[in-house]
């Protein structure tokens, strides 16, 4: 894989996660509004982090 495949690889799972992320914080909003308890805590937003793969040991690995 080239540099820029490689690149182009780990910016498709950043993209992934923030549009996780969004969808998350959407949800959230909305609860809040309602005056419901928020469906996502901070440990929710690190595990799309984990699970997409871009926590700082990944990218190393996946670009090194």
């Amino acid at each position: 894989m080239t540099e820029e495949q490689k690149a182009a690889a780990v910016n498709a799972r950043v993209a992934c996660a923030m549009i996780r992320a969004m969808g998350m914080q959407a949800e959230n909003a909305a609860r809040i509004l309602r005056g419901e308890p928020i469906a996502y805590t901070e440990e929710a937003f690190d595990r799309v982090i984990i699970e997409e793969g871009i926590h700082g040991n990944a990218i190393h690995r996946a670009l090194y």
